[in-house]
C-alpha cells in the first residue's frame, strides 16, 4: 500500500484515503520538501495504529475551549483519547497538585493493566523543552516509530506534580507564556494536527 501511493496508484491507495476523510492529502505528500517528502506515505500507514490518549486534570464545560479542542481533535487521524481527572476537595495548592498527580498516574497504571503496554509520556509543561513546528513534527513522527500509544499530561491550573514529569520521557512546552490549563487541550491539538498535515505534505501549514 506504501509502495502504491509513493507511485501514484489511486486506486490502490483509495482505502487509506477514505480512512483520513479526503483525497487531497494521499498524493500530495510527495510534493513538498523537507521532513515530508521522506514519511509523508509512510505516516500514513502507521496512523491506522498509532492511538493518542490525552490525560488532563479539570472538567471542559461547554464553551469556546471546549468548541476549539473538539475542532481540531474531530481532524486527527487518529483523534486523541480525552481522560479527565479532578479533585475536588478544596485542597490547599502543594497538596492539590500532588493529589491530581496521583489520579493522573492512576489512570496511566490502569491503562498500563489493560492494554500490557506502557504508552510514550508526554508531560505539557511551560519549562518544558520547546520546538519548531517542523521540530514537533519530526518528533511527532519519531514518537510513533517507538510505541503504538503516546500519552499527553496536562495538569490544573498549579501545574503538574514532579512525579508526573518524572515519569515522563518528555515534557514539552508550547512556549513561555503561561496559557490557561482547560485552553491547552485545544493548543495542542492544533499543534498535532499541524503536524499530522506538515507529514503528509497538505498545505494546512504555510511557513
Amino acid at each position: 500500500m506504501r509502495l502504491a501511493l509513493r507511485n501514484g496508484s489511486m486506486a490502490q491507495a483509495k482505502p487509506i484515503i477514505e480512512n483520513f476523510g479526503t483525497t487531497k492529502i494521499a498524493m500530495r505528500w510527495g510534493r513538498r520538501a523537507g521532513v515530508a517528502r521522506s514519511i509523508g506515505a509512510d505516516f500514513i500507514h502507521a496512523a491506522a495504529i498509532m492511538r493518542l490518549l490525552l490525560i488532563a486534570v479539570g472538567r471542559l464545560r461547554a464553551g469556546p475551549a471546549h468548541e476549539l479542542f473538539a475542532e481540531y481533535n474531530g481532524r486527527l487521524r487518529p483523534p486523541l483519547e480525552l481522560i479527565e481527572v479532578e479533585e475536588r476537595r478544596p485542597l490547599p495548592g502543594a497538596e492539590l497538585m500532588r493529589r491530581e498527580g496521583e489520579l493522573l498516574l492512576e489512570q496511566l497504571r490502569r491503562r498500563a493493566s489493560k492494554s500490557g503496554t506502557r504508552p510514550v509520556l508526554v508531560a505539557l509543561d511551560e519549562r518544558g523543552e520547546s520546538l519548531d513546528t517542523l521540530g514537533l513534527a519530526r518528533r511527532y513522527a519519531a514518537w510513533r516509530e517507538h510505541g503504538d500509544e503516546i500519552a499527553f499530561l496536562i495538569g490544573g491550573a498549579d501545574g503538574l506534580a514532579p512525579e508526573v514529569k518524572a515519569a515522563a520521557q518528555m515534557t514539552l512546552s508550547l512556549g513561555p507564556m503561561t496559557w490557561p490549563h482547560l485552553l491547552v487541550r485545544g493548543l495542542l491539538a492544533e499543534q498535532l494536527y499541524r503536524a499530522q498535515q506538515i507529514l503528509l505534505g497538505h498545505p494546512y501549514h504555510r511557513a
